[in-house]
């Protein structure tokens, strides 16, 4: 196993050895999906018995004190934080905070405008925003925010750490766990991201609570866990990494996701320009496309389906473990086995997808169903294996489907893209294949040029985002009030005893 790209030699055996193969590493059984109906047949249909996650020593352990949501073992504590989950990201709820990334999204947009060279910044302050304002109750002005970029620095160094060859090591042969310090450098590193990690969330968890318990604060998803607080047990050091936890799931995914778009568009120019048809059709150039459009631009729809084949995030899955012994195709599956959900070999399976390297949205072009119906459904027909399978389905996918729907659509409708110049003048190559990461992946970070389709329409995004600042103190930059119909499952602002 190459420490380096390992997705590609899992893709080279599963073209070797077929949809299901194992590798015995060390001590362990490591079984590779790297079909659909594979995955289909086991980590959904079989859920109860794939529900759970393999030991993780340096990843869970060391560099998440045991309580990164993510990698949490399946069991009482994962059940209750995950019905939690489910009041605030389910689809009747997720469908009232538009309003939310109605704000954010123009509030990018401006920034595109103003500081086109910062795009990656201005995208993950947009995700970043809306995950606080859903998890915390509050949002990030700034794309200078501190907790914005100790947030991906520290989920960035967390999952290299993760999946470095040396954590591997310790998990395959635990009996390496028990090495002094001084002789395991990469243990002292994960705790030290630990000790980062924990103080950050730790912050923001506090002066959330706080701020609730005073009845100053505004509805989120950390009143629930803090009504949960004493009936579940939680710590506040455990309810500071649930919270935490989400806003990462929020944040990064959705951001990698908007960045590879971009870079799709500079590589393949035809896509932009198909995708900005429809939108001067549909919507024309006096309105920013909204989610009443969702249903008439098909092609924008076909390009989320498709940013999401063609740029995998979660390359590999999270791993999944066999909770007992289980049989698959005349293959016995041990219990306490590690399931890789090879989600890139699936992505890039020609079967499914003719050139799979070529970002295409029209191979989606007759497929009407939204992201959770698509991996909920036909396995053969799903659009992406990005937010997981089974009970460890992501259920942020509602509200991640309706950022990517703004974010495309907007950054299409208002926005040219093309290769930054060489020093010889010419338009510069980009790599597609060049991604940088650990459990998580992106783009290595790449220039361009972007520049408003128009002066008319850039007079529109600055309008739009002016009038956002009705909604907002002048002084914190947070909402005033907040918006109608937000909801929270069990929010009521009352004053409690802490």
């Amino acid at each position: 196993m190459p420490a380096k790209n390992p997705h590609l030699q899992l893709q080279k055996w599963a073209e070797q050895y077929g949809p299901v193969f194992s590798l015995q590493l060390g001590t362990k059984t490591i079984i590779v999906l790297s079909s659909d109906v594979a995955v289909k047949e086991m980590l959904d249909k079989r859920s109860s018995n794939y529900s759970d996650r393999p030991d993780m020593f340096i990843g869970q352990q060391v560099a998440s004190g045991g309580m990164r949501l993510v990698v949490m073992r399946y069991g009482d504590k994962w059940r209750s934080i995950h019905r939690m989950i489910h009041n605030i990201l389910n689809i009747k709820a997720a469908v009232t905070y538009a309003p939310y990334q109605d704000l954010e999204n123009k509030v990018m947009l401006k920034a595109f405008c103003e500081d086109p060279a910062n795009f990656q910044s201005h995208i993950r302050r947009y995700t970043f925003s809306l995950s606080t304002q859903l998890i915390f109750g509050h949002r990030c002005p700034d794309v200078n925010d501190p907790d914005l970029k100790e947030l991906f620095v520290n989920f960035s160094n967390w999952g290299e750490v993760a999946a470095c060859a040396s954590a591997q090591i310790l998990d395959l042969f635990p009996i390496l766990q028990s090495l002094p310090r001084w002789m395991a450098p990469n243990v002292r590193y994960a705790e030290s991201l630990f000790e980062t990690e924990r103080e950050h969330y730790l912050r923001m968890w506090m002066r959330t609570k706080n701020a609730l318990s005073s009845g100053e604060g505004h509805p989120c998803f950390c009143n629930d866990l803090l009504r949960a607080q004493d009936k579940e047990g939680f710590s506040d050091a455990e309810a500071s990494y649930i919270s935490g936890s989400l806003l990462e799931a929020g944040s990064d995914t959705t951001a990698a996701i908007l960045y590879g778009f971009i870079q799709a568009t500079l590589v393949w120019p035809e896509v932009l320009s198909r995708a900005q048809e429809e939108i001067d059709r549909i919507v024309g150039p006096g309105r920013l496309p909204n989610l009443d459009d969702y249903e008439n631009l098909p092609y924008i729809r076909c390009c989320i389906k498709e940013s999401m084949r063609w740029m995998p995030t979660v390359i590999l899955g999270v791993p999944h473990a066999a909770i007992k012994d289980d049989w698959y195709n005349g293959y016995r599956i041990p219990a306490g086995s590690t399931i890789i959900n090879n989600v890139w070999t699936i992505h890039m399976d020609p079967k499914r997808s003719p050139d799979p390297r070529r970002f295409n949205p029209d191979r989606f072009a007759n497929d009407k169903t939204t992201l959770f119906e698509s991996a909920t459904g036909d396995c053969t027909k799903r659009d992406n294996f990005v937010f997981g399978a089974g009970r460890r389905l992501c259920q942020g996918i509602h509200i991640a489907e309706r950022s990517l729907f703004y974010g495309i659509a907007r950054l299409v409708w208002g926005f040219d893209f093309s290769p930054s110049l060489g020093a010889d003048g010419q338009p510069i190559s980009y790599d597609v294949d060049d991604l940088v990461g650990g459990i998580t992946v992106e783009p290595r970070p790449f220039s361009c040029q972007i520049k408003p389709r128009s002066s008319y329409v850039e007079g529109v995004i600055l309008k739009e985002a002016t009038a956002c600042n009705d909604l907002l103190d002048e002084v914190t930059g947070q909402w005033k009030e907040t918006p109608e119909g937000m909801a929270f499952s069990t929010w009521m602002p009352e004053k409690i005893d802490v």
